[in-house]
């Protein structure tokens, strides 16, 4: 098995890509730390790694990624748990703020800021530091996401947080290249999660199907495939990359609001942010 005596941090690990990318690193050998905010789903994932014989590699942490405590918390169950830590794999997200620059609140911007780049800031922070002590290396994936590459590929602040996670990965890996930690980012197109389907899944389901030039919608293995390859050895030549990973969405051109059917700028209705599957309400207003 490829990962085989190693262990990773999987942040929004409870549902969608975080949930398979755990269950794809437990069939492949890792002991895998599951972080989440959501406590339900989060106790709903390791009863599914019990069910396939992996409960003695799987732990399970609430974790408020926007909180630095609670990703030392995180790391440190690793090291408590299992020993070590060889993988960092920073997923935790929301949807945010949405609605017109014009009516995005200050309390809207910085949730989504703090969700979804912050996290990130803090993961490799804190992650870099033990891998350093550790002193043999190690990798960080961090999810980012085509909208991060161009405009009109998802919400205005939710693209200025993906667009720092790109950046920010390839900074980390230039810094950190000379204690052999590699550093890279994940770009995911249109992925059939609950983050992102929302529950609309008859309403949606189309849209996933046909959204991209390849003929199936994106699921959450494909993105826990492309991090397994960049979490082992195949990878080891491998850093500051934005890896996308998309059906060829963004080759065609990306225009997620007319996709998704999504009134974005002076055409929405509503303002406010969402919290994705953490179990929190979201908070919108009509304009």
């Amino acid at each position: 098995m490829r990962l085989e005596g190693k262990t990773a941090v999987i942040t929004g690990g409870a549902s969608g890509m975080g949930r398979a990318t755990v269950l794809r690193f437990l069939a492949e050998g890792a002991s895998v730390v599951i972080a989440d905010y959501n406590a339900a789903t989060g106790a709903e994932t390791l009863a599914m790694a019990q069910a396939q014989g992996h409960g003695g590699r799987a732990r399970f942490i609430r974790t408020d990624v926007a909180k630095e405590a609670d990703v030392e918390a995180m790391l440190a169950c690793a090291l408590e748990q299992f020993g070590r830590l060889d993988v960092l794999f920073s997923n935790a997200g929301v949807g945010g703020a949405i609605g017109p620059v014009t009516d995005i609140s200050v309390e809207a911007f910085d949730y989504t800021m703090d969700v979804l780049a912050k996290s990130v800031f803090l993961g490799i922070k804190h992650a870099a530091r033990i891998l350093q002590r550790q002193g043999d290396g190690g990798s960080i994936i961090n999810t980012a996401s085509i909208a991060g590459l161009s405009g009109g590929a998802g919400p205005l602040v939710y693209s200025a947080a993906k667009a720092a996670v790109i950046n920010m990965t390839k900074s980390a890996a230039i810094e950190l290249a000379a204690d052999r930690i590699r550093v890279n980012a994940i770009c995911p197109g249109l992925i059939w999660t609950p983050l992102v389907h929302a529950g609309q899944t008859e309403r949606m389901a189309p849209v996933f199907e046909n959204g991209q030039p390849w003929p199936e919608r994106g699921e959450g293995e494909h993105i826990a495939g492309a991090v397994l390859f960049l979490a082992t050895d195949d990878a080891r030549f491998v850093t500051g990359e934005a890896l996308v990973v998309d059906g060829g969405l963004t080759a065609a051109g990306p225009d997620m609001g007319g996709r998704m059917g999504w009134p974005s700028g002076r055409g929405a209705s509503v303002a406010g942010f969402t919290r994705g599957s953490t179990g929190e309400p979201p908070q919108l207003r009509r304009l």
